[in-house]
């Protein structure tokens, strides 16, 4: 009888110092470094290293470049909606950084937020004239490039749900206001791998965006690069997408979906 019960208290314990792991990198939005953690817990740091590990291989934890760990998006999504874009926003702003660096223009991050896309993260284009959203800002999802990377890649029943919903409301002689057109151009921003908005949003604005998935294959977010059409010409979409699909692939990458 004694040895049932110490067989059963085993488990918990390793729970238990999990959970204090879990418990210190919850208050701690920027991340803790190992030895913090060891320290905080009283956890052996060799121990401690083992259970961040193995979260961190599942998705639950995330590794910074500087070696601090956070709450990863798998364990995030779980929490508040704020705890999820904060380690998304963490994630994604070395591959947002590099981006911008190569096209000189605004990239964004977003997320579906009801029937809008909301801005977790936005860096301005150095040019004088320029175009760019504030965070936290709110934009039609049937109008932006970054509204239809992720509509078209949601459940098909999810998708249906919400086009069945949307109010297509014009914003320019080019918003796709029409449902059978909008429809049509999800399933090209499918084939394509990105979703473009050609002054849909706003006359002389034009947007190249690309879904970002997590380790379970769903759409998460997305990211695009924005400018006025006379830099982001037609001629040159061709190579934005490019560089914002590797950029979105590297940041899916590192959700833990798996690379095809």
């Amino acid at each position: 009888m004694i040895r049932a019960r110490e067989s059963k208290s085993a488990p918990v314990g390793v729970v238990g110092k999990v959970l204090k792991i879990l418990e210190a990198l919850d208050v701690a939005p920027g991340g803790l470094p190992l030895k913090d953690i060891a320290q905080q817990t009283s956890i052996n740091k060799a121990t401690a290293y083992r259970f961040l590990a193995h979260l961190e291989t599942e998705g639950y934890l995330f590794r910074d470049a500087g070696g601090a760990y956070l709450v990863g998006p798998k364990l995030a999504r779980l929490g508040s909606g704020n705890s999820y874009h904060s380690t998304l926003r963490k994630i994604c702003r070395p591959v947002l950084q590099n981006l911008w660096k190569i096209t000189r223009e605004t990239v964004n991050l977003a997320v579906l937020d009801g029937q809008e896309v909301l801005y977790l993260d936005v860096l301005e284009s150095p040019h004088t004239f320029r175009l760019a959203s504030q965070i936290g800002s709110r934009r039609p999802v049937h109008s932006t490039a970054l509204g239809k990377a992720i509509l078209a890649h949601l459940p098909l029943e999810e998708k249906e749900d919400l086009l069945s919903s949307l109010k297509l409301e014009r914003f320019t002689r080019h918003t796709l206001a029409n449902p059978l057109r909008l429809k049509k151009d999800l399933l090209k921003v499918r084939r394509c791998g990105y979703a473009l908005d050609d002054q849909e949003a706003g006359l002389g604005s034009r947007c190249v965006s690309a879904p970002i998935f997590d380790v379970t294959g769903r759409v998460a977010a997305a990211m695009s690069v924005s400018g006025p059409i006379t830099r982001i010409a037609r001629d040159n979409v061709p190579m934005f997408s490019r560089v914002v699909v590797d950029a979105a692939t590297t940041v899916s990458a590192s959700l833990g979906y798996p690379k095809t």
